[in-house]
């Protein structure tokens, strides 16, 4: 109770707020709003039951705290930067609770009694206007602290007008700040028609939902900015914060409206990942600084906790390390020493699985050596780095030289092999090609995780 009296409150009078949406109402969508002049955001409707299974989460590369799932599914993301703006939205069916006017009190005083900072409470309109009036001044009774009207029956959708009297006489009948909600498909068209849309309600505030979801600048008291360049500004906060992708596209697809067939809707459609969607947008500036900043940061943290001790990611024995070109003799590679090794044991040749990372085109290599997979957790610029830096996990769990400079020679690679690699790998391929006893079969490898073998030559 201390610590709850000591917290700021949010303030429900005379603001302009983000209304509660499905798929909408995410992080990069709540930011985008604080920026264009919303004083407070809602989240999207969540689940009691699903969030009380939920563990909380701080997510330090993202600077974020998430509360995830047990399949892993981060059900709720917030940052700093919306701390005391944001309204956490509990979902309870809340038209469907219309008809029980008991179990609405009764929840609303359990809540109020029960978390100590600010509950609010958002209804839609009942059939006649005594009936809402009645409805809302049970509700102000439980302690709320503001109550928001969404002027419309329960069975009226979007299409619907929105019935401003109702909303009006709830205004008038209650002393608790009231926030009109409903007004986005004829009042509220840019940022001036919210304050007729106020007075037309005699509310003390408003709730956007559509109007925001199309275009978030409505927010902007310097008037509209064109939507291409709010979808800019809501993928940079997509991609910085690491959104669901499908998320993602469902909102730049609400933002296009009837562009959503357009050759950019058609290409923010057949995305996949944020990275792919991304690139439609041609926005390859901000986004790229934000990646290298979380690489810092993923780098700082893997190097706080011992990056030279083994660690069991599932089946894969990874560590932090990567490939130095500088510390190995022109002539000499971590791949070199491994595949001299296994032909040393009499074991398979060394099997590398390369994947390609979309938004920052790195490479991660994973090596199978004795039915055991070694990876580096960092990421590289190249395949063969990552190749290498796979190859040096490899060989320093195993405790086997590797060739960096200064190494006592292991007699792993005898001087022949050294000499020859001077010239290139290649050289050697060739003569064996040359010789016929070449097989392609032998040379299987991996990018971007497809498995490519060639082709068996057929024996003539």
């Amino acid at each position: 109770k201390l610590l709850n009296s000591l917290l700021p409150r949010l303030s429900f009078s005379n603001i302009t707020a983000l209304a509660p949406m499905v798929r909408v109402g995410t992080l990069p969508m709540r930011l985008l709003a604080l920026d264009y002049g919303a004083d407070v955001v809602y989240c999207e409707e969540l689940i009691d039951i699903k969030m009380a299974q939920c563990q909380r989460v701080v997510n330090e590369v993202l600077e974020t705290v998430d509360f995830v799932a047990p399949d892993d599914r981060v059900m709720f993301r917030t940052c700093e930067r919306e701390r005391d703006r944001v309204v956490f939205q509990m979902g309870g069916m809340g038209a469907a609770l219309l008809s029980d006017p008991d179990k609405i009190e009764a929840i609303l005083k359990k809540l109020v009694t029960g978390v100590g900072i600010p509950v609010t409470c958002k209804i839609r309109i009942l059939p006649s206007v005594e009936d809402t009036v009645s409805l809302v001044r049970r509700i102000e009774k439980t302690g709320v602290a503001a109550i928001a009207v969404h002027g419309r029956f329960k069975e009226e959708r979007p299409r619907h007008p929105v019935h401003c009297d109702y909303i009006q006489a709830v205004s008038q009948a209650v002393s608790i700040p009231v926030i009109a909600n409903g007004g986005s498909l004829d009042l509220v068209k840019k940022n001036g028609d919210i304050e007729e849309f106020r007075k037309a309600t005699g509310a003390s505030s408003v709730m956007l939902a559509r109007a925001a979801m199309w275009n978030a600048s409505v927010f902007n008291s310097q008037g509209p900015v064109p939507v291409e360049r709010v979808m800019e500004e809501y993928l940079k906060y997509a991609i910085r914060y690491d959104n669901n992708a499908f998320n993602t596209k469902y909102c730049l697809c609400q933002m296009l409206r009837d562009k959503v067939e357009s050759p950019l809707g058609k290409q923010v459609q057949a995305a996949q990942t944020n990275a792919e969607i991304r690139y439609s947008f041609m926005t390859l500036g901000c986004d790229r600084q934000i990646q290298e900043q979380q690489q810092v940061r993923r780098d700082a943290l893997q190097n706080g906790s011992q990056p030279d001790k083994p660690v069991m990611d599932g089946d894969v024995i990874t560590m932090a390390v990567k490939f130095e070109r500088r510390e190995y003799p022109p002539q000499i590679t971590p791949k070199m020493f491994l595949l001299e090794w296994s032909r040393k044991e009499k074991l398979e040749q060394p099997f590398y699985e390369t994947v390609q990372r979309a938004q920052d085109r790195a490479f991660q290599s994973t090596v199978m050596v004795a039915e055991k997979k070694y990876r580096s957790s960092l990421w590289e610029k190249s395949k063969k780095f990552a190749e290498q830096a796979a190859a040096i996990v490899c060989l320093r769990v195993l405790g086997i030289p590797e060739g960096r400079i200064g190494e006592e020679d292991s007699g792993l690679v005898c001087k022949r092999k050294r000499e020859r690699k001077v010239n290139g790998s290649a050289e050697e391929e060739i003569s064996k090609k040359l010789s016929g006893h070449y097989n392609p079969s032998c040379f299987p490898y991996r990018i971007e995780g497809i498995l490519f073998r060639p082709k068996k030559q057929k024996q003539r």
